[in-house]
């Protein structure tokens, strides 16, 4: 059996998402998959070249969804369109949103981590701009990036199918009550 080079990629993938990436060698992915470090160097010139193929898709498709909600705004539409497509997103990319959390302060410089920061900044630029008070600013970044760690500890990378479409429905649900349009609070005595 041949390993392709989509193979190289879940195979590095899940080494640097639970080793690291600085402690992940091309030897160790070759050895892993069972090949020499030249036939890894043969589909990937180097362990950045590998990275960036192991995390592209992810940050493309988190493009893609951020220019959604930038179109879209934060109509309730919009919101719960957000909302699914994110909750969708980090259940499909939890290694490597798991990189990017874990990992992104240690690979400053490098172009592939940095365009991941860039939509985060970005994304939360949106929120920012487009909620109200303090209070919903808090809400979209303590419900999204708490939702994002949460689904990218060990434990979650283990749910089978089932529990993937379980965790998917509840955090739909306390996304969706947690980031509900916040009203003004009633003052006591009125």
């Amino acid at each position: 059996m041949s390993t392709s080079a989509e193979d190289l990629r879940a195979i590095a993938l899940a080494e640097f998402s639970t080793a690291g990436y600085a402690a992940t060698s091309l030897h160790r992915i070759a050895d892993l998959a069972g090949l020499s470090k030249s036939s890894v160097l043969y589909h990937y010139a180097s362990k950045e070249t590998l990275l960036e193929a192991t995390v592209a898709p992810a940050i493309h498709r988190m493009e893609e969804i951020l220019n959604a909600l930038e179109a879209s705004a934060l109509t309730p539409a919009g919101r719960a369109a957000f909302l699914s497509e994110f909750v969708d997103f980090i259940l499909l990319y939890r290694r490597e949103v798991n990189m990017f959390i874990n990992q992104g302060p240690s690979l400053v410089d490098v172009p592939v981590i940095d365009e991941a920061n860039e939509i985060v900044h970005r994304l939360a630029d949106f929120f920012a701009a487009n909620t109200a008070s303090i209070e919903e600013k808090m809400r979209f970044g303590i419900a999204l990036g708490g939702a994002a760690y949460m689904l990218c500890s060990p434990e979650s990378m283990a749910f089978d199918t089932d529990q993937v479409d379980e965790a998917r429905t509840a955090l739909l649900t306390i996304l969706t009550e947690l980031l509900a349009p916040v009203t003004a609070p009633a003052v006591i005595g009125e």
